[in-house]
């Protein structure tokens, strides 16, 4: 079951990710980088 969450968690989040990256003024790659390094360092202090 948490499985299906997480997919849909993933799903919601892609989706506003993609709008603020169409809203976001500047160069949509620095921006992707930027949320991507984000994420992996939640995700790092979520797992320790």
């Amino acid at each position: 079951m948490s499985y299906d969450t997480t997919i849909g968690w993933s799903l919601v989040t892609s989706g506003i990710v993609t709008l603020l990256l169409a809203f976001l003024p500047g160069d949509s790659l620095y921006w992707g980088i930027g949320l991507l390094v984000l994420g992996i360092i939640i995700m790092s202090r979520r797992l320790v």
